[in-house]
């Protein structure tokens, strides 16, 4: 593989739900896509997907797909996958920071204490690795005077979902893309959150099955994760993306905004008035 004039992205936690189909969607407009996670061999995890897979998807759908086995809780290897993204392609253009350690007692009914404690594991694969991961890729964006890191969040940044791990999870994604926001200013580089909706997922159909009840309803009306990559491509052209440096944004109505819809013309609601708003950073800065 060569040095490339094509754009190139990284999407972290690639092998299924959110991951691939943000892959999948910027394979559509010819990326170059390192797709990771730890999945090699189907039957390897509980959940269909593996990284060849959704590298496969990619290419398919008409980019190039690269699958680079990358455990998110390894720093090394974290680094090592930055490494051969400069050395293989030479540039970066988007970096989609969506790996994240999600467990089974995740949706169960409880307070957190009656809960794994391995929850908390959302915290150094969420963000831990997203932090290490814009580390090691601002210096490329930089180096070329531009760049998109992008992080997907959710609702549970502000309101209760799913417990105090997720929540902080969220949140403290949202607080990267303000803080390195700051940092990249003039750089040509924007960093911003992504609060995507209830999404069409491996998992989320799982979980519906377990609980019909519960999320028969929200489901309905739920994202497909191809959705929240187009949302993330439009942005990511938009000639002023840099009036969204710092700010988390709804995937929802970025995608009113740019005339994105779900195939069949089905536009997913935004739940701001349900669920939140994103918070604003105080203007601020202490060096």
């Amino acid at each position: 593989m060569s040095l490339t004039t094509c754009r190139v992205a990284v999407v972290t936690g690639a092998s299924r739900g959110a991951g691939l189909g943000i892959a999948r969607a910027l394979g559509e407009k010819g990326f170059r896509v390192y797709v990771t996670g730890r999945t090699l061999n189907e039957g390897d995890a509980d959940l269909p997907g593996t990284i060849g897979s959704a590298a496969q998807a990619v290419t398919d759908a008409g980019g190039e797909g690269v699958a680079v086995r990358v455990d998110h809780a390894n720093a090394d290897e974290i680094a090592a996958l930055f490494a051969q993204v400069e050395r293989e392609s030479g540039r970066l253009d988007i970096l989609v920071n969506n790996a994240t350690a999600l467990h089974d007692d995740l949706v169960k009914p409880g307070p957190f204490w009656e809960k794994s404690a391995d929850l908390v594991e959302i915290l150094d694969v969420g963000l831990r690795s997203s932090y290490l991961a814009a580390w090691h890729a601002a210096p490329i964006m930089v180096k070329r005077g531009s760049g998109l890191i992008a992080f997907t969040s959710s609702f549970g940044s502000v309101c209760y979902m799913h417990g105090a791990a997720y929540g902080a999870q969220k949140a403290g994604v949202d607080k990267f893309a303000a803080d390195m926001g700051v940092d990249f200013r003039g750089t040509g580089v924007t960093a911003l959150s992504l609060w995507m909706g209830p999404l069409l997922t491996e998992r989320s159909a799982r979980t519906r099955a377990e609980h019909p009840e519960q999320y028969d309803q929200i489901m309905a009306n739920a994202e497909t994760p191809e959705f929240n990559g187009r949302v993330i491509l439009a942005l990511y052209q938009d000639p002023n993306l840099g009036d969204f440096n710092g700010k988390t944004v709804i995937s929802a109505e970025m995608a009113e905004k740019y005339g994105v819809f779900e195939e069949g013309g089905r536009r997913p609601p935004s739940w701001r008035a349900m669920l939140g708003d994103p918070r604003e950073a105080h203007p601020a800065i202490i060096a």
